[in-house]
């Protein structure tokens, strides 16, 4: 820090005035300056559009959220009609954006750390081919992505129509969507839910207890086929105890379309694919350059002691290579979510989709746009959060 006293001989310390030109001075001056200017422009921007609001007998506020909607939405995770309210129908855009995220961002992280370990594998086709799928697909744009998928999927060379479409196991695919049995409502089935929900809770406590179990005595356990007996066995038994129901609603062809069963669309499927496959060629580089930065001493170190390459992979580069891939990979992951808002495009009912629909009925623009960003931050935050929390927690230890 600069020294602002002014020492002389046989007098006591004097504190130098400062200036309008002193360093700090201007620092301090030229930050309140910007802050008052933004507080205007804010201030500004909110009285001229209270005003045009007002000219133009535009109402403002949530309240049109309780009103009746009066349009559709063609998929929808809940129930829901026309009869319902314009805030039941965000809700379905909402939920309808995050079944396409958090179903996208699963496979883009498998299919990713696939890709990112052929780039680095011997074998010099499959590493010439996953390099050439990550240089491809990040050089597309997403969007473009999307609509080929979709476009190639309601093509009739590609697919057939519901008329023209044969059964196999009951089950249709065709340009209108994929259509497939889906079990009558019954307790058994909820209970073989619940049974897998356990399953999958009782071999993740297995697996960590088996851990600890490894590392203070030595000896290991069988964990893996004991959770993937726990996932199986128990929703089996959970189905059986409660009468073991067999009954299914049935696909069938109803006139021009197939009705009954359940239905995958056609623009879920684009959205989801054309997502995944981009998002996945970034998550590949990235895990390749986190697997680059383990030192290659430790790889020789383990080929040493006869280890397999699976479980080097497993055991060592994996474990290390992650506070590498963690940071960035959080960054595919909300790209990955705000990227969903691109299958308006396509005419997926998603939370933009919408959102769009309702202002251009109810003229709320401000609102609506409002509601979308808060949305997204939200939902961005969440995953920041969570994957800082992961981050630390897979973070090194140092002693």
């Amino acid at each position: 820090m600069t020294d602002l006293t002014l020492r002389t001989p046989g007098a006591k310390s004097k504190r130098a005035r400062r200036g309008f030109y002193d360093r700090d001075v201007q620092a301090i001056f030229w930050q309140v300056v910007v802050l008052a200017l933004v507080i205007g422009l804010g201030i500004y921007l909110v009285r001229n559009t209270m005003i045009n609001l007002e000219t133009r007998h535009i109402h403002t506020g949530y309240g049109y959220l309780g009103r009746e909607s009066g349009f559709d939405i063609g998929e929808s995770l809940i129930p829901y009609s026309a009869a319902n309210t314009y805030g039941r129908a965000l809700l379905v855009g909402f939920l309808n954006t995050l079944h396409v995220a958090v179903i996208g961002v699963a496979l883009a992280t498998i299919l990713g750390i696939f890709v990112g370990i052929g780039t680095l594998s011997r074998n010099w086709l499959l590493a010439k081919i996953t390099a050439g799928y990550i240089h491809f697909l990040r050089n597309v744009p997403v969007l473009l992505q999307i609509i080929l998928w979709y476009s190639l999927i309601i093509n009739e060379r590609f697919l057939p129509g519901p008329r023209q479409a044969e059964p196999f196991f009951g089950m249709y695919l065709t340009q209108r969507g994929f259509y497939f049995p889906v079990p009558v409502a019954h307790p058994g089935w909820f209970a073989g839910l619940g049974g897998l929900a356990l399953g999958v809770l009782a071999a993740w406590a297995i697996g960590r207890w088996a851990r600890r179990r490894q590392e203070l005595t030595g000896a290991p356990f069988p964990a893996f086929w004991t959770g993937a007996l726990l996932i199986v066995a128990l929703p089996v038994l959970a189905w059986a105890a409660f009468g073991a129901p067999t009954d299914l609603h049935m696909p069938e062809l109803m006139g021009f379309n197939i009705g009954g069963g359940g239905r995958i669309t056609p623009e879920f499927v684009a959205v989801l694919f054309g997502l995944t496959v981009y998002t996945s060629a970034f998550i590949g580089e990235i895990v390749r350059a986190g697997i680059l930065s383990v030192p290659k001493g430790q790889i020789e170190a383990a080929r040493a002691l006869g280890l397999r390459e699976g479980v080097i992979l497993r055991k060592i580069t994996l474990p290390q290579a992650l506070r590498v891939i963690i940071p960035p990979l959080t960054s595919q992951y909300l790209n990955l979510t705000k990227n969903s808002s691109l299958s308006v495009a396509i005419g997926y009912p998603d939370l933009v989709n919408v959102a769009n629909t309702e202002i251009n009925q109810t003229g709320q623009a401000i609102e609506g746009i409002s509601i979308i960003m808060l949305v997204y931050l939200s939902i961005s935050l969440a995953t920041a959060a969570f994957m800082n929390w992961y981050n630390k927690k897979k973070q090194l230890v140092e002693r």
